[in-house]
């Protein structure tokens, strides 16, 4: 008795569905270290960020109750995206039993591809956070200023970018309990883990692992250690593009966020024109941020260093065409010029 292409099909589904199952696990969901993952059953979430109260006044005997109200100071919101792949296996190679072969890879391929991209999108906030990523505030994620209602300012990065050592790793720790809420509270903010690229993955185990201060010959505790300052330890994240920055997750709660619309789902169906059989992955979700004070990140810029070295070029130039007489004002110039650029 001859075998329907349709109950082919469904004897094939589970084959594929248990290689795409066993290929997406190999990568690690390397995003929930950053964010938190709700459900959706919308095509959009939109999240409102609420100003709380000011301090409680002391009530005097017998006067009335002060009554405060809270404000609406942003909105964030989570614009679901599809991502969907598939491949497919032509008739001609079905009939030349080149299926399993082509099956398996194109299957391991495809969980590939799927996962990728849902590490890729989930570090763009990161690694866009400096320059063109907005959180609901109207400015970058990571800024100097985020504005608060009573007219302060909240800073998730440093004034001037520094690399990963242990002055800047302690000198965020203390900005991060310096941030207030919108009204100017105190919010007594910790950090929880360190999150770096491959880059610095060894200076960071140096930093939170050792029990001694790195570097120096004194006999002094590793005080970030000592004192569990960052309790989450670190985390590599292999799809952050800037190899200088690192990024510090604190306990802000309702901040770096994961909706998820659908839940990644597979399937199969024969083409009756052609003769194929085509293979599918499919999800919808989002990332974001209703909260920028739950992250906090440093990126070493370079290229200031490369406007340093064509100064100088400038400068070498000028000295074999100059007269001596213009020399100082030349070199105070470059002094000044540098002063500027240099962090």
């Amino acid at each position: 008795m001859a075998i329907s292409r349709a109950q082919m099909l469904k004897e094939l589904l589970p084959g594929l569905n248990a290689l795409f199952g066993l290929e997406y696990e190999k990568y690690d969901d390397e995003h929930t270290l950053i964010y938190e993952t709700e459900s959706s059953d919308r095509s959009f979430e939109e999240e409102v960020k609420l100003s709380g109260f000011g301090a409680a006044p002391v009530k005097n005997e017998g006067s009335a109750i002060t009554y405060d109200s809270a404000q609406e100071t942003f909105t964030a919101r989570y614009n679901h995206e599809t991502i969907a792949m598939g491949f497919a296996i032509t008739e001609e190679a079905m009939e030349d039993n080149l299926y399993d072969s082509l099956s398996a890879r194109y299957t391991k391929a495809l969980a590939r591809a799927m996962a990728y991209t849902k590490q890729v999108k989930a570090a763009n906030l990161l690694n866009n956070g400096f320059t063109t990523f907005q959180s609901g505030d109207g400015v970058t994620l990571f800024n100097a200023s985020h504005p608060l209602v009573n007219g302060g300012t909240n800073a998730n990065r440093p004034s001037t970018a520094a690399d990963l050592n242990e002055t800047s790793l302690e000198n965020a720790i203390i900005e991060i309990a310096a941030f207030t809420d919108e009204r100017g509270l105190l919010i007594a903010a910790r950090p929880t883990s360190l999150i770096v690229p491959p880059a610095l993955m060894f200076t960071a185990e140096r930093l939170l692992e050792t029990a001694q201060r790195v570097s120096t010959a004194d006999n002094d505790i590793n005080a970030i250690r000592n004192m569990g300052a960052i309790p989450g330890g670190y985390a590599v994240n292999h799809y952050l593009t800037d190899t200088n920055a690192f990024f510090l997750r604190t306990d802000i709660p309702n901040g770096m966020k994961h909706f998820e619309r659908t839940a990644l789902e597979t399937s199969m169906d024969g083409d009756f024109d052609t003769g194929n059989v085509r293979y599918k992955a499919r999800e919808r979700y989002s990332f974001g941020v209703s909260d920028p004070l739950s992250i906090y990140g440093s990126s070493q810029d370079r290229r200031h260093i490369w406007l340093i070295l064509l100064l100088l070029g400038q400068f070498a130039q000028s000295l074999l065409s100059k007269p001596s007489a213009k020399m100082l004002l030349l070199a105070l110039s470059l002094r000044l010029q540098l002063l500027v650029l240099l962090p």
